[in-house]
């Protein structure tokens, strides 16, 4: 190998090197470096190590020399944090809609943005449980298209499945593919929706992309979201999942609650650090938020029993009060006849 041809290998060798097997507590000799240049088919000298990282050093690379817990160098600042990694592993971990098979995937990379000694470690630090996972793996071909539709501004068409009882994966819509006009994708609830309008409704239905099959982009323009949606210039993606509750639809409404003052934290969590509250006497405290109208709601509210109590909007009252009447005249008919 020609000595120029060497030398500009040796460099990139040395740089996988560092980030591969240097951190903090490995740092590495210039003995270690030539050593594992050597068994990359890499000769050298220790003193072109040296000229190497103070080469790397004046481009940008983080490279710091230690004497502790030994003499050499190490790679300092990386692309990711160590917390992040873990922030972003748990998250990869967690989520329903990544399949398995994705799941290690992306473990895998992010695994490479540490050195092997804290891969190691991590994978030993991290909670690992049986989560459920998704099974379609063309989730992530649908984000994508998806997410050329709307930068394109074009409608998409895909298949819907649900599951039946008695026929297991089923396509809804008659079998026929459903054709919408795509605005934002959003992560809520451990699920990932699509945000979109059927061209019949002059409002936002929601799709969960785990369901989806067969995603494509159309030629045809997507329809404004100014048309089915209270914003303007741009869609809140933020504000909209901030006012849905479990992805049910609705009517947005000033909604006026009565809560103990212990679900102070689970309100701010909820609508914000800027959500309107006021005290209402010793035990309690009101607060005004936008909010869809919804069954979604309605559940939300009732988890709380009696620490949450909606002053308004009547309508969202009156729904309280069926869900509970109903559930009191179920529980009493089963007390009645308890082998029904």
């Amino acid at each position: 190998m020609a000595g120029s041809s060497q030398q500009k290998l040796k460099m990139l060798y040395l740089i996988r090197i560092l980030h591969e097997q240097s951190d903090e507590d490995h740092p590495m000799s210039a003995v270690d470096l030539l050593r594992e240049l050597d068994c990359c088919g890499i000769s050298a000298e220790r003193k072109s190590i040296y000229k190497d990282l103070e080469l790397l050093t004046d481009y940008g690379m983080d490279i710091i020399y230690t004497r502790l817990p030994k003499q050499g160098w190490f790679l300092g600042k990386r692309e990711f944090e160590l917390p992040e990694l873990r922030l972003l592993i748990d998250a990869v971990q967690s989520a329903a809609f990544i399949t398995p098979k994705k799941t290690m995937a992306l473990l895998s990379k992010l695994d490479r943005q540490m050195s092997n000694h804290q891969a190691r470690d991590m994978e030993r630090q991290v909670y690992i449980e049986s989560r459920v996972k998704c099974v379609n793996e063309e989730i992530y071909y649908n984000i994508d298209f998806i997410h050329r539709a709307i930068a394109q501004n074009k409608k998409v068409s895909f298949y819907y499945y649900r599951q039946v009882i008695g026929k297991g994966r089923t396509v809804r819509n008659e079998g026929k593919p459903f054709e919408v006009s795509p605005y934002a994708m959003l992560w809520v609830n451990d699920h990932y929706y699509l945000v979109s309008n059927l061209d019949k409704l002059d409002s936002l239905t929601h799709f969960r992309l785990d369901r989806m099959g067969k995603v494509k982009m159309l030629e045809d323009s997507r329809r404004s979201f100014e048309e089915v949606s209270e914003y303007r210039n741009a869609f809140d993606a933020a504000d909209y999942a901030r006012k849905c509750f479990s992805m049910f639809g609705g009517e947005t409404e000033l909604v006026e609650l009565r809560c103990i003052n212990e679900l102070l934290e689970e309100i701010i969590d909820r609508f914000g650090e800027n959500v309107k509250i006021y005290k209402d006497d010793v035990t309690n405290f009101r607060v005004m938020v936008q909010a869809k109208v919804s069954v979604g709601l309605v559940s939300w509210v009732l988890q709380f029993g009696t620490g949450i109590e909606v002053i308004a909007p009547k309508q969202l009252r009156q729904m309280i009060i069926e869900r509970i009447n109903g559930m009191v005249a179920m529980y009493k008919e089963g007390f009645n006849n308890p082998g029904g």
